[in-house]
């Protein structure tokens, strides 16, 4: 089993959405103790976002591509070419003004890519990474959870499962601002769900 762990989070430490994505990983580890496991941080390495010399690089054939937009296609091969090794993604997501952060943003935009994650047919998109199963750590200050505040699930699975990976579980930990109380029972409601899922 290849893991591949995404901490999207703004901070290289102490991130709430790390924590939780720790620990669906270390439970996986601990399931199949042969699993290899791949973390990327986009916070200590971070993604080049989309602009308008990357979208030239991605639209210019392979064989004209000057070296520097060879190099910038080659980002996004390397990011692609990780989730397609993996069995299994886990994503740190924290919410950052009711959506997802601009680094998990960014990381989409790479790994989208016509005619290599998914296609267009007769009877529309299909997604090509399929076969995958993704844990989703949702880190969120207040309380969110099946509410119209919440657009980050909606986003989310709609945008995984565009690109095939449509067996997504998602674990939320919510209210870790409301005070030391409502934070301990956030993390204890997330650990309770990780365990259920994971059993």
């Amino acid at each position: 089993m290849n893991i591949l762990q995404i901490n999207t989070s703004a901070r290289r430490e102490d991130a709430n959405s790390t924590r939780i994505a720790n620990a669906i990983t270390a439970r996986l580890q601990s399931a199949n103790p042969t699993a290899i496991l791949t973390v990327r941080d986009l916070a200590s390495h971070p993604h080049p976002m989309l602009d308008e010399a990357a979208l030239n690089a991605l639209f210019t054939p392979a064989e004209q591509r000057s070296p520097a937009q060879a190099a910038r296609v080659a980002l996004d091969d390397a990011l692609i070419a990780g989730i397609q090794a993996a069995d299994v993604l886990v994503l740190g997501v924290p919410m950052y003004n009711f959506g997802v952060p601009v680094q998990l943003k960014t990381w989409i935009d790479a790994i989208a890519r016509t005619g290599v994650t998914f296609r267009y047919t007769e009877n529309g998109p299909e997604g090509l990474l399929k076969g995958k199963k993704v844990f989703v750590a949702l880190a969120r200050g207040g309380r969110y959870r099946n509410t119209e505040s919440d657009t980050q699930v909606p986003y989310l699975k709609t945008v995984l499962g565009f690109l095939g990976m449509t067996e997504v579980q998602f674990i939320y930990a919510e209210g870790l601002n409301m005070g030391p109380a409502a934070a301990q029972q956030g993390f204890a409601e997330a650990e309770a769900d990780i365990a259920a899922a994971l059993a």
